[in-house]
């Protein structure tokens, strides 16, 4: 059953999923736009290659033959695999869902108009003007994002007609890939959100882990924790969205599904096809199998015949201050291991920026999450990038 995998996106979250597939004997070509990408440092071997280059994009696929293609970011030339499927190459989770949800406009638009799934009001723009004409549609307070982007770039609140265009200038500076759209949303009064992750099967045994909940800062999650409390009634929704939406894009794999959970209903927000960054939260056994090893059983078609709490769990992130080139020496990790039940994942990345996240602290056990949280950034806390 060696399979071999081409991995397109090789950070934190494709090192863990190279691990899983490892463990489960596969052989794994990582693919990122810069050397030393974490997830290249445990793959077999590695490209650096710009992922948007439809043209670099072919020769790759063509130099190694995959037997399936497994997109771990959202910055890829998406549309081509649409003929790497006819050409007979399996994509994860189906070329449809990788050119989806590459960004949001397609998949808000698949939930909203096509399914009916509940969103929050939106509007699209690929201007100053016609943002200014959607903060009308949408009103004061609103949020706006690029269509395309990743860990909250570019994503900031309108609070007053003042920054409509700073959150402008603010979108487009954070968009990945060529395209200059953004959308504004009504800004939702909701109770928490949530993070569902979704597994789809060849069987169509879909399943859902418990829910996890999470925190943001500039668009970017900083702590996580499962499960997230919540009513039974608010999760049914939640899943049944999540049913609906990933039944509509096919194929197998895991689904970071986002929500916004109001007082009296849910609402849909994003979707990835993939592991989620929110998820590394089951790296410390919250569940039979973490994200990551599901996502490698889906791919390869192992079946999962169920998925159960073990544990109360907790991540933080460690963020670097300071721009530099270069492996960054990591200082107070001894302290950091002397808090009991807790651990620390360093993702080895070769340089470091402000805000780029560089490891994540864990906690685990039969606390509250509450109390989990507070010890994973009191670990965090410990952790000083040098």
């Amino acid at each position: 059953m060696r399979k071999k995998i081409l991995l397109l996106g090789s950070g934190e979250l494709g090192k863990e999923l190279v691990i899983a597939l490892q463990r489960l004997g596969q052989y794994i070509v990582a693919v990122d736009n810069y050397i030393d990408a974490p997830a290249m440092q445990v793959a077999h071997e590695h490209e650096v290659i710009n992922m948007l280059d439809g043209d670099a994009l072919d020769a790759v696929v063509a130099k190694h033959q995959p037997d399936i293609i497994v997109p771990e970011v959202e910055s890829i030339r998406t549309e081509r695999f649409y003929d790497y499927e006819q050409q007979g190459y399996q994509v994860i989770p189906s070329a449809k869902a990788a050119n989806f949800t590459m960004n949001r406009k397609a998949i808000r638009d698949l939930a909203a108009i096509d399914l009916g799934v509940r969103t929050a009001t939106y509007h699209y723009a690929t201007s100053y003007e016609e943002l200014k004409a959607g903060v009308e549609i949408c009103g004061i307070p609103c949020v706006v994002k690029p269509l395309m982007s990743s860990s909250g770039k570019g994503q900031s609140v309108i609070k007053s007609d003042a920054d409509i265009q700073k959150a402008w200038d603010y979108a487009i500076e954070g968009s990945r890939g060529d395209l200059m759209e953004v959308i504004v949303e009504e800004f939702i009064d909701f109770e928490y959100e949530i993070t569902l992750l979704t597994l789809t099967q060849n069987n169509n045994n879909t399943l859902f882990c418990p829910p996890i909940g999470h925190r943001q800062e500039r668009g970017d999650y900083q702590e996580s924790w499962q499960p997230m409390p919540m009513l039974d009634a608010r999760l049914q929704e939640a899943q049944d969205m999540a049913a609906k939406v990933t039944a509509a894009l096919g194929g197998s794999g895991i689904w970071g599904v986002e929500f916004f959970i109001a007082k009296d209903c849910v609402y849909f927000s994003e979707l990835s096809p993939r592991p989620h960054d929110t998820g590394m939260v089951t790296l410390v056994n919250t569940q039979n199998y973490s994200e990551f090893e599901l996502h490698a059983r889906a791919i390869l078609g192992i079946p999962v015949h169920q998925i159960f709490l073990l544990q109360n769990g907790a991540s933080a992130v460690v963020l670097a201050s300071e721009t530099a080139e270069g492996f960054p020496d990591f200082k107070g990790l001894d302290k950091a291991a002397a808090i009991p039940n807790t651990d620390f994942k360093i993702f080895g990345k070769p340089s470091t920026r402000p805000y780029r996240r560089m490891a994540i602290s864990l906690a685990y056990g039969d606390d509250e999450v509450s109390a989990l949280v507070d010890k994973a950034k009191e670990v965090a806390s410990c952790i000083k990038i040098a």
